[in-house]
């Protein structure tokens, strides 16, 4: 379906919803297809990795620069989303305090929460209760799973137990509570958690995620997902610049991290991975350059003044929108905010306001910044439909004003 056939269809609520949420500075994943305005081209390509190499058992790792505000978090849903449409597993993980990259296990375990697929809802636990809930018969699928290319055994015994757990009936003495437990015991397994030895002996489990066994975690979930029809996985990290303001023992253990994930990615197939990045992370001194063991994996990634639409970087900060492509962005804009409040925004606030909004924009140096240009549109539409002259509104009043928001919500978050 088409943007312009979506919007038709676009209730107050839901417009509501996009113009909160814009305000923001965020897009609600529901209509990430609403704004791919500007990022056909690099979608074009991340689209033919996915069908004609991943999908075929190739395995990636990409990253996605920009600086604040040039809109990599909205790409990378716009990636996910179209991930999702072609069959893939998907995976989101914003790294922040609660998702510390230095702790792998805290960002396997996000990842694992944030799973998503040809299944109703989210995390690894839906899928594997959705799994097992539907399965009708247990036959031989013990011995495809332990032969399927690529899985490992304890996590093909964790599916086995899982499977046994939901149709075998009660054994004697065995009481509902105790399946329960030992059910719950398998989905944190599952989820990457912490789990005794002695809880898992009598499912034939003898590991617990570490860096160590990381490929065979992620190798074996893969295995699992393409046995359920999925083409492939896609993992996405925001954010992994929140490293560069911690101390040096921290980010050189976030750094092994991205290392490892990038060696992971190496002996895998089926799987691309995505970090988002501002440039300082691939060019400062605090940056990848800092740890030797990763900067001699990535070291030639962004070299070359040329863009290469089908390499390792993804630089939406040298792309960034043209004229007419803000232009598209801001009658996108001024629609939905129309149908939000109920008024005839497109009467009122004209194409020339909108173009002077972008002119202001490109005067000032900060064309890229399609967050910012957003800001404002949304901010010119509030005013005039409170009662404004559109005419009278200092539109360089009005850039410093959605600026000041922009490092709030930067140094908020």
């Amino acid at each position: 379906m088409t943007a312009k056939k979506q919007l038709e269809q676009l209730r107050p609520f839901e417009a509501r919803t996009i113009i909160e949420e814009l305000r923001k500075g965020s897009v609600p994943a529901d209509y990430v297809s609403f704004f791919t305005v500007g990022r056909e081209n690099w979608l074009t390509f991340v689209a033919d990795d996915l069908t004609h190499y991943i999908a075929e058992g190739g395995a990636k790792v990409r990253f996605v620069s920009g600086d604040y505000g040039d809109g990599k978090t909205h790409f990378m849903s716009l990636i996910a989303e179209s991930a999702l449409e072609k069959g893939f597993a998907v995976s989101f993980a914003v790294l922040t305090r609660e998702v510390p990259i230095h702790r792998f296990e805290s960002v396997y375990q996000a990842l694992a929460g944030q799973l998503r697929g040809g299944f109703e809802g989210s995390g690894i636990r839906t899928l594997m209760d959705i799994w097992s809930r539907t399965l009708l018969e247990i036959g031989d699928l013990p011995e495809i799973l332990r032969n399927l290319p690529g899985m490992n055994i304890n996590f093909a015994n964790a599916l086995i137990a899982l499977m046994e757990n939901r149709m075998m009936p009660l054994a004697e003495g065995e009481t509902q509570e105790q399946r329960l437990a030992a059910r719950e015991i398998l989905y944190h397994w599952f989820e990457g958690g912490k789990v005794s030895k002695k809880e898992l002996r009598p499912f034939s489990i003898f590991e617990v995620l570490n860096k160590t066994n990381s490929k065979h975690f992620l190798n074996s979930l893969i295995a699992f997902l393409r046995h359920l029809n999925h083409k492939g996985l896609v993992l996405l990290t925001d954010e992994l610049e929140t490293v560069m303001a911690m101390s040096v023992s921290v980010r050189n253990a976030a750094y092994e991290n991205v290392r490892l994930l990038i060696d992971n990615t190496e002996q895998a197939e089926f799987l691309h991975i995505f970090f988002s990045v501002i440039p300082d992370v691939l060019l400062s001194e605090k940056g990848f350059k800092s740890y030797d063991a990763l900067w001699s994996r990535v070291r030639s990634v962004g070299e070359g003044k040329g863009l290469n639409w089908r390499g390792v970087l993804i630089d939406l900060h040298r792309t960034p929108l043209s004229r007419e492509e803000l232009m598209e962005l801001g009658e996108m804009l001024r629609r939905i905010h129309g149908i939000s409040y109920r008024w005839e925004g497109g009467t009122k606030v004209r194409s020339e306001l909108i173009e002077k909004i972008f002119e202001n924009q490109k005067r000032m140096g900060l064309l890229s910044d399609v967050r910012l240009f957003i800001k404002q549109v949304i901010r010119v539409l509030d005013m005039t439909e409170q009662g404004q002259n559109p005419d009278e509104i200092d539109l360089t009043e009005q850039i410093v004003i959605s600026r000041q928001e922009q490092e709030k919500e930067k140094s908020d978050a």
